[in-house]
This record gives structure tokens, sequence and C-alpha cells, in this order.
């Protein structure tokens, strides 16, 4: 699962579920968007890290009680996926509820985050997909694992057909407010967990963001014979070095953004890496302000197409979209760090994705509150990892 001394030092699972506060209806269903079925094979990855004092004094009792009202508000996360008399995926609010585990670590917060092995973190959020048997597998996993230090984890683990990063925050913050006694909404509306992503693919002039696989049936799992293993590495950019990089590589009539420019350094680097990549230009020889200017001035939304291409057969294929090719996802503006816990912010939380293809994905994240910086999640071949580790220590100073 895990090596560098991650693997064991996680144990003692335990595992139980909660459901909405008020009895939601087995005829109550929450269809699935084109876009939503598009990524099921995509599962996100949440982690927040809070140190002892945060979390000292509760027990799972006091964590478990607000889930109560949060998943009234949510419902459609307790739902269980079935499919319509003509094949189509959506969800049936039964109350199936969302599963909760806990769990126990050996180390500390600090020699946990310590570890060059960042795969680790996939050890503190519930590594499980839909399917086989779609009836009875839980959209979220919570993951709550205390370390031997007093800290605490909170692993969020969350079926993409849910909603994007931006709902699995907004979902998970919620429950921080309940806990913290403050009112919740008395609606979210009638689709609280499904708005629409935009994806930033590397350059194309042909709707590439989507890529069909091989029928998968009712075990939304990509398929990862014959493909490499992927890896996730996270890097931080702190507000000096941004800044630094901000006025070294901003063209002479137009400020780069951070996320145009450190998409421009990741793919730059990685073409380094790769020796050659298709597209307009030498990637690798290209000036990074450059790069930043083509990213800023070619993106394209494709949610139109991919919607168009997904509803075709009524959202019976298979797709992926993170990783059909090289895509880079700005998350700067997401409430990462908006989960608190007896007022207490997480010392530090990031996002993975689950499912990508063999192109890879880098997504830009807000560094902690007060950093100012970012931090970037790269998840690529674990082969292209090391060395991409390597070249942004020496040649970026991105560590």
């Amino acid at each position: 699962m895990v090596s560098d001394g991650g693997e064991g030092s996680v144990y003692g699972f335990r595992l139980s579920s909660v459901v909405p506060a008020t009895v939601t209806g087995e005829d109550k269903v929450h269809g699935l968007s084109n876009m939503d079925l598009a990524m099921k094979l995509h599962y996100l990855k949440g982690v927040y890290f809070f140190r002892r004092e945060a979390v000292e004094g509760l027990t799972i009792s006091d964590l478990k009680e607000p889930m109560f009202e949060w998943l009234k508000l949510y419902y459609p996360t307790s739902g269980r996926i079935r499919r319509s008399e003509s094949g189509r995926p959506m969800i049936r609010c039964n109350d199936g509820g969302v599963r909760i585990v806990e769990a126990q670590c050996d180390k500390s917060v600090d020699e946990w985050m310590a570890m060059e092995d960042h795969d680790i973190h996939n050890c503190l959020t519930y590594d499980r997909v839909l399917g086989p048997d779609l009836a009875f597998s839980p959209l979220v996993f919570i993951q709550l694992t205390w370390f031997k230090c007093g800290a605490m984890s909170v692993g969020l683990s969350w079926a993409h057909v849910l909603g994007d990063v931006v709902s699995a925050s907004d979902f998970i913050n919620m429950w921080g407010s309940i806990m913290a006694d403050h009112a919740p909404p008395r609606s979210l509306g009638t689709n609280p967990t499904s708005p629409k992503p935009q994806f930033h693919q590397k350059l194309s002039q042909k709707p590439f963001s989507l890529k069909m696989t091989h029928p998968i049936g009712d075990h939304w799992l990509l398929p990862r014979a014959n493909h490499p293993r992927m890896g996730t590495r996270y890097f931080h950019v702190t507000l000096d070095q941004l800044k630094r990089l901000l006025s070294a590589h901003s063209g002479p009539h137009a400020q780069s953004q951070p996320f145009q420019l450190l998409s421009a350094i990741m793919w730059k680097t990685l073409a380094k890496i790769q020796g050659e990549v298709e597209a307009d230009i030498g990637v690798a020889e290209a000036d990074v302000s450059d790069l930043a200017k083509l990213i800023a001035e070619k993106t394209v939304c494709e949610n139109g197409m991919i919607e168009e291409t997904v509803g075709g057969d009524d959202g019976k294929s298979d797709f992926i979209v993170y990783g059909a090719n090289l895509t880079f996802v700005n998350l700067e503006e997401v409430k990462l760090f908006g989960l608190e816990i007896q007022g207490h912010k997480p010392v530090w939380a990031s996002y993975s994705i689950g499912g990508v293809g063999d192109e890879g994905a880098f997504l830009v994240l807000p560094a902690p509150d007060g950093d100012g910086g970012r931090t970037v999640t790269a998840i690529l071949p674990e082969n292209q990892l090391a060395w991409l580790r390597r070249e942004l220590k020496d040649e970026w100073g991105i560590a």
C-alpha cells in the first residue's frame, strides 16, 4: 500500500455508518448530469491535519453527533447508485449513510508529515471504489485517524459523481460549522453537490478532455493493467517564492497569474523529463512566461462538449477526464482551510484524485491560511515523480 514506514503505521480500523437526521424516502432520486457521469471513474481524496489542541477533549461521539443534521442537508451523499430502466446511473436517496472510519497511527503528526513518501496520505483516506455491487457501495467515507501525539487527521473519500473539489470542500466545511453550533441553512437547494468543473488541458485545437475506456460495468475502477502505476507528490510554493517567480517570469505587457505560471513551470519541467511532448511549440525549451501566456490565451472550456458526448448514449459509456491528456486544475479559490474544529483550522490540507489517466494531472491549491503561497499536487506515473522532484528543486527551488 505504501512504503517508507507508512504501511502498518495506521491500524485498528473501526467502521460505522451515519445517516441523515430525518428520513429522505426511498422514492427520492438525485439525478446525475452528463458531467457527473463523465467523472464516475474518478475519486477525490482530501486530508486535513489538526494539532492536539484542536481536538483535545473530543470523543468520537462529539465528532459524529453533528453529522446527522449535516447529512440531512447533503442527503444525496447518503444514497446509493441505482440504474434507471434505460440503464442510466442515478442516486437513490435511501439514507444508506456515509461510512465513518476510526483509526490509530503509531507516529506523531510531525513524524508523519516529515516522511518522504507522499503516497502515505492514502493511508489516511479510506480506499474504496464504487461497485461491483453498486447498491451497497457508500459514496462517501470519512476517516478519523488519531496520532500518538494526540493530533488527528480527517480524511475524506468522495465519489466524483457527487461533484468536484469545491463541492467536497464545502461539504466537509459545513460539518465543522454545525459542530461549532452555527445554525445550518434550512436548505442547500435542489442540487447541492454538482457544480460543473472547468478543465484546463494541455493545449490542443481538438476537444481532448475526454477519453473513452473499455466498458467497466458496475465496478467503477479504472483498469491499470498494462498502464504505469500512478503516484502523488505535494509541492509547496511559499508566498516569497511565488512573488519572485511572478516578477521574473511575467511578460512585458501582462502579469502572469499564479495558476498559469505554476502550470507553465510544471509543464516545462515535465516536458524536459519526458523528452518530447506533442504541442505547437518546443515546451522544454520555451520561456515560462510564454507558456503561461499560452495557457491563459488558449484555454478552452470543454464542458459543453463533454456533456454532449457523455449524453450520446444516456451516460452508459465509461470515460476518464483527469489524465486523458496532461491536465491542470485551478483550485485556488477552494476554501481548503474552511474546516474548523474547536476554533482551530487545519495546519495542512490538500486534495488528490484517484483514477487519473497515464498523462497525469496537476492541482493548484491554496497553501495554509496566512501563508499566501500555493500547494501543487502532482499525480503522475511513479517513475516520473522522482525526476520531477529533483528538477523542480534544482531549477526552481520548489520542494
